[in-house]
């Protein structure tokens, strides 16, 4: 992961930052899984950790040539309206690197309960039993709200920053360009 590009969003008076920066994660998704990229991967310099908060700058982290096969594929189409993309530029030599990835919360007591009543044969009267509405995690992190290809639902699709670390590690990312053990460079 030697080069970078940068896709700030422009500001619009119809569509506010997150509504474009999901429109923009959507797009990007499709693209890695038409791509099977596992070798780019995405952070988000300007994110907030209080307030969630992505910012609105999305930044694509890859090798240059797998950069340009990934901006050459026209998944931009459509957003040119709404953002400037940088031309691939190399990582500073004196970047820092930390891990992008997706958080999933045990949100839903029900939706936990269904899954065990599925899994062990419990009864309605037994899940309740066994698992305490207590269960549910709230997240306070920032998030993308995407929809699923599959099932059609809004899902929301949270990010945490994890702290810097002197040298990198590498690993294959996500479809949505996350990781939980690779890291990406952070400038």
């Amino acid at each position: 992961m030697d080069h970078y590009i940068d896709l700030q969003l422009r500001p619009d008076p119809e569509f506010p930052a997150p509504q474009l920066l999901n429109a923009l994660a959507a797009k990007l998704h499709r693209a890695l899984v038409s791509l099977q990229a596992e070798d780019i991967g995405i952070s988000f310099p300007k994110h907030r950790t209080k307030g969630a908060g992505l910012g609105d700058t999305l930044r694509l982290h890859g090798t240059q040539a797998r950069l340009q096969a990934l901006m050459q594929a026209g998944w931009l189409s459509g957003m040119a309206d709404h953002l400037q993309a940088s031309p691939s530029q190399t990582v500073p030599a004196d970047a820092q690197f930390r891990v992008v990835r997706r958080v999933q919360a045990q949100s839903n007591a029900d939706r936990i309960r269904r899954r065990q009543m599925k899994r062990h044969g419990w009864t309605e009267k037994e899940a309740r039993a066994r698992i305490a509405d207590s269960v549910e995690q709230q997240l306070a992190l920032p998030y993308l709200t995407l929809r699923s290809q599959s099932t059609g639902q809004h899902f929301r699709l949270f990010i945490e920053h994890l702290p810097c670390q002197p040298a990198p590690v590498a690993g294959p990312f996500n479809a949505y360009g996350l990781s939980s053990t690779a890291t990406i460079p952070w400038f």
